[in-house]
């Protein structure tokens, strides 16, 4: 079929890159940090969509897509819950803890038990959902725990307990 009879005009359609959902029933817990850049990327998309609205050569779909973005932006804002890692106990993980581990390989890592919209694994960052966030919370220094991988099950023991600003 001729694309002249088809909607494609060569422009890609515009991409909607979804947030990592939260599990259902879970409260939108976020750091200081966290809601800090949520803010600014709302602040920022809010800025993007009043300037796209402007422009007249701006596509409806594009438009759709921004809006689309903001609203989801909008709720979660709107649901956060701030914890502040400041107010939490040292000599427990808990939220927002960066938290040193050595792993039964003899491999030492550092996390930092962050908000689901926070989370960059390659960064270190985890969200407090994760299988890793979940066996952390709770343990002390010297704690053992057992993490189940895509490799198989890895044991860890928490070294250290952090809640400085990253």
């Amino acid at each position: 079929m001729s694309k002249a009879f088809t909607k494609d005009d060569g422009a890609e359609a515009p991409l909607v890159v979804q947030r990592a959902p939260l599990p259902s029933g879970v409260l939108n817990y976020v750091t200081p940090t966290g809601l800090a850049a949520l803010r600014g990327e709302l602040a920022e998309l809010s800025n993007r969509l009043r300037g796209a609205a402007a422009e007249p050569s701006t596509e409806q779909a594009d438009l759709a897509a921004l809006r689309v973005r903001l609203a989801e932006l909008e709720g979660r804002v709107a649901c956060a819950v701030l914890v502040d890692p400041l107010s939490q106990p040292r000599d427990t993980v808990r939220f927002g803890a960066k938290v040193s581990v050595r792993a039964s390989s003899g491999n030492a890592r550092s996390y930092r038990i962050v908000g689901v919209d926070e989370a960059k694994a390659n960064e270190g960052r985890i969200a407090f959902t994760s299988p890793l966030a979940q066996a952390l919370l709770g343990k002390g220094c010297g704690d053992l725990l057992i993490v189940r991988t895509p490799q198989g099950e890895e044991e860890f023991e928490v070294l250290t307990i952090d809640y400085a600003a990253p």
